[in-house]
């Protein structure tokens, strides 16, 4: 019975060393990320391009 009381143990600490390296990592940038809006700005003229056929295509089958 007391081995599982010092497996809980160590894995509650275990928990909160990874919880701590986390909250580290989060707070260094690790997680940010400077590449998506770079590239976003390159495919928003072709979404906005995209949809203005579209809506034109519907336009010429209503008339």
């Amino acid at each position: 019975m007391s081995v599982i009381y010092l497996l809980i143990t160590v894995s509650i600490f275990v928990a909160i060393g990874f919880f701590i390296a986390f909250v580290i990592a989060v707070k260094s940038g690790q997680y940010d990320d400077d590449y998506t809006p770079s590239v976003r700005m390159l495919f928003d003229d072709e979404t906005k391009f995209t949809s203005q056929n579209n809506e034109s295509k519907t336009e010429e089958k209503q008339v």
